[in-house]
Order: structure tokens, then C-alpha cells, then sequence
């Protein structure tokens, strides 16, 4: 009996890593592919929409699992969502700073993958790894091993060699863009989404230590209000007169809309992986759905000239990967990825998280 629990919780454990490959490099790979997709032809659609209503769809999903939770009672959800949201809003208000941060990291990460190609943004997002460590020593005082530091030097390693290698290629080939800086915007955005998903992650993280905290779909919630406040904000700041022109959902196409619900239900896939694996196989994940995103760059999408620099490059950051996990083994995941800004804590029965790929001590979360 023990033997089939274990080969089960195995079978579970590699499972939720290939579904986390897939759902990490059908994103990266179709958000790129949506905004490229129609160029010299028809106008791509609005990206602060698309953000507003990931956020719509997330909090949505949110609603049917609290009503769930209550045994399907609209009673018992409107009682827990007046006292734990609505009557406590001193609470409440404390989920903005973080979801302000994502709402910019989503924008940003929709800038960069309109300037640069899959590999190269995946690449070099992977220096969020970096942000988080940093704000991790800064904000919580957190010991980080000397081998750690030592992933972290060989990850600014990889990620400065892939850029040389897409300046160099860009020169070589003697390409004169229409927008000369657009790799610099590229880069630019990565950097800052970077920045975004290391401070919103260790914020929370300090956040949740010095508070209570209700139940992670609570939290969810009170994170998805700030999020379409924002994510509404962003729309009618930056792209009201596109909007009133073309139309919320001009130039939503079935790839667009399969962007939204791997942004939607990614944070489900992280639940997974944080409950079955830990960062080693988590690490490994990562670096299989780089080495695909290279793969679908090269050859579907035709945007990326592989040369030696880049190979070397992207070798560096999967090596960094796994050292930073190998160290951190036995230590929970906290993050804030990208798209997925749900929360998870692994005691409670609600599998759900606000993402991604970095490493924390208790409270429990994603």
C-alpha cells in the first residue's frame, strides 16, 4: 500500500512539472506570438485590456471557489466577503502595494515581449531571481548562502552574455529597426518586471508575517479588487482613446484570448508543482521550458539567429538555476510571477497562487 502512495505521489510530482513547462512556454510563446503576429497588417490589440481582464477572469475563479468553499450558499459567500473584505478594510488595503506591482509587472512583461523575442525575455527574466534575493536581505534580513551568492553572479553572467549575443547578431546582420531602441525597451521592461516581481514577492512575504492573514482565497480576492482597480486604471489613463476608437476587444484573436487563460489559470499549475515537487525539479522545469522557448523561437517563430554567445549564455542562467534550487532545497517557494498573482498556502486545502519562482521560509507562499 505504502509502495503504490509513493509511486502515485511521484507520478503526481512529474506531472504538474510537465503541466508547468508546458503552461510556462505556451505563455512566453504566445503572448510573443500575439504581439508580433500582426505586424504590417492589422493593429494588435490594446495590452492594458488584456491585463483588465486576466484579472476579471482570476477574480472570477476566485468567487467560484470561495462559493464552493461555503457548499455552494451565495448567503454564506456575501457574509464572508462583508466581514473578511468589505469590514475590514484596513486589511484590505494593505494587498495594494503588491497588486499595483503586478498590474505594472503584467504591463511590463506585454512591453517586453513586443521588443524582444521568447527566448531572450525568458532568459533574461530569469533575473528576478536575483531582485528577490536582493530584496530578501534588504527587507527581511535573510541569510543568503555564499553558494547562492555564487548562482547569482553565474546567472548576471548568462544574462549579460545573451544580450552581447543579440547586440552583436543585430550588428552583424547590419539591421536598421524601424525603432532603433526598441531592444533597449525590451531590456528595459524586463528589467523593471524584474525588479517588480522581486519587491511585490518579499512584500508580501513581510506582509503576511506582521498580520493576520484570512484564507488564501480571501486574500486572493482582496488582491484580484486592487488588481481591476488598477488594471481599469491603466486602461483608462494610457489607452482611453484607442479604446473609444477600435473597441475593448479589437484585434482579440483565439491566441490572444489563449494568453488570457494561461495567465488566468497559471497560478493553479504553480499550486501544483508547490504541492508535489520542490525547487530542484522546480528548476528543472524552468530550464526545460527555456531550452523549448529557444527551440520555438529558432524554428516556429523565426526570430531568434542561435549562435555560440547565446547558447553559452542561456547555459550559464539554467546552471544558476539549479544551484540557487540545490541550496534551497529543503525551503518553501515564494513568489510573483509574471501573470499569475495568486497566493498558496500549501496547509490549506484551497490550491490556488499569485506565482512563481523564488524561495522563502514560512508563511507558505506563492
Amino acid at each position: 500500500m505504502e509502495k503504490h502512495t509513493m509511486l502515485g505521489q511521484n507520478t503526481l510530482r512529474y506531472f504538474s512539472l510537465f503541466i508547468l513547462t508546458l503552461q510556462t512556454t505556451l505563455t512566453v510563446l504566445a503572448m510573443r506570438y500575439s504581439r508580433k503576429q500582426t505586424e504590417g497588417g492589422k493593429d494588435l490589440y490594446i495590452a492594458t485590456t488584456l491585463v483588465l481582464v486576466s484579472e476579471l477572469i482570476k477574480f472570477m475563479f476566485c468567487l467560484i471557489l470561495l462559493l464552493i468553499q461555503k457548499s455552494g450558499s451565495v448567503e454564506q459567500l456575501l457574509k464572508a466577503l462583508g466581514s473578511e473584505v468589505i469590514f475590514k478594510p484596513s486589511e484590505t488595503a494593505k494587498l495594494a502595494i503588491p497588486s499595483s506591482l503586478y498590474t505594472i509587472q503584467n504591463n511590463l512583461i506585454l512591453l517586453a515581449l513586443s521588443s524582444l523575442d521568447a527566448a531572450t525575455f525568458q532568459v533574461t527574466y530569469q533575473l528576478k531571481i536575483l531582485t528577490t534575493a536582493f530584496f530578501s536581505v534588504l527587507l527581511l534580513r535573510k541569510d543568503i548562502k555564499a553558494f547562492q551568492w555564487l548562482a547569482l553572479i553565474v546567472l548576471m553572467s548568462g544574462v549579460i552574455l545573451v544580450q552581447f549575443s543579440s547586440d552583436g547578431k543585430q550588428k552583424e546582420a547590419n539591421i536598421v529597426p524601424s525603432n532603433p531602441h526598441k531592444h533597449l525597451i525590451g531590456m528595459l521592461a524586463v528589467v523593471a518586471s524584474s525588479l517588480s516581481s522581486g519587491f511585490a514577492g518579499v512584500y508580501y512575504e513581510k506582509l503576511l508575517k506582521e498580520s493576520a492573514q484570512p484564507s488564501v482565497i480571501i486574500r486572493n480576492i482582496q488582491l484580484g479588487i486592487f488588481s481591476i482597480i488598477f488594471g481599469t486604471a491603466g486602461v483608462v489613463i494610457n489607452d482611453w482613446d484607442k479604446v473609444s476608437q477600435r473597441g475593448f476587444f479589437d484585434g482579440y484573436t483565439s491566441v490572444v484570448w489563449l494568453v488570457i487563460m494561461l495567465q488566468a489559470m497559471g497560478g493553479l499549475v504553480v499550486a501544483a508543482v508547490i504541492k508535489y515537487a520542490d525547487n530542484i525539479l522546480k528548476g528543472f522545469a524552468t530550464s526545460v521550458s527555456i531550452i523549448l522557448s529557444c527551440l520555438c523561437s529558432y524554428v516556429v517563430l523565426h526570430d531568434l539567429n542561435l549562435d555560440l554567445t547565446f547558447v553559452l549564455g542561456t547555459g550559464l542562467v539554467i546552471l544558476a538555476t539549479f544551484m540557487y534550487g540545490i541550496q534551497s532545497h529543503n525551503t518553501p517557494f515564494i513568489g510573483s510571477n509574471s501573470s499569475n498573482n495568486l497566493i498558496v498556502d500549501k496547509d490549506e486545502n484551497e490550491d490556488i497562487s499569485r506565482a512563481s519562482y523564488t524561495k522563502a521560509e514560512k508563511p507558505k507562499i506563492l
